[in-house]
């Protein structure tokens, strides 16, 4: 795989499941020692909307470790994260929930920002990131 991997999709809002989990202590923890920052405790919801999109995704989900986030309870579901940088401007991480029937058209963004707030973006707008190896 190339060393980025570059991929849109639409900013929508969803059910704020997010929220919760991402501001658990052990995931502040487990992300700041992994990512090397802090996360704003909800993530940006980007719908993929074309099957090139959905094609990277899927290949970024197969070719690229990834880095593991493994719940120290086990009531809580598995996560990986993929190391990414959003609009060229901010590192971040594309979060996948290890959660059966997850949508594969959906990619959750986390970042050290309010993404929303820092792009001056809403729902129905279009970022891009790029996967870093």
């Amino acid at each position: 795989m190339a060393d980025r991997r570059k991929i849109s999709g639409v900013i929508y809002s969803d059910l704020g499941k997010a929220t919760s989990f991402m501001a658990l202590d052990w995931v502040q923890k487990v992300l700041r020692e992994k990512l090397g920052f802090s996360p704003y405790p909800a993530t940006l919801n980007l719908r993929l909307e074309s099957e090139k999109e959905m094609g990277v995704w899927q290949e970024v989900k197969r070719q690229v470790t990834g880095i593991d986030l493994i719940s120290p309870d086990p009531s809580f579901c598995q996560a990986r994260c993929f190391l990414v940088k959003i609009e060229r401007k901010y590192k971040g991480a594309a979060l996948l929930p290890g959660v059966a029937g997850y949508p594969a058209d959906k990619i959750e963004v986390i970042a050290p920002v309010r993404l929303k707030d820092e792009l001056k973006v809403r729902d129905g707008d279009r970022i891009t990131l790029e996967f870093i190896d």
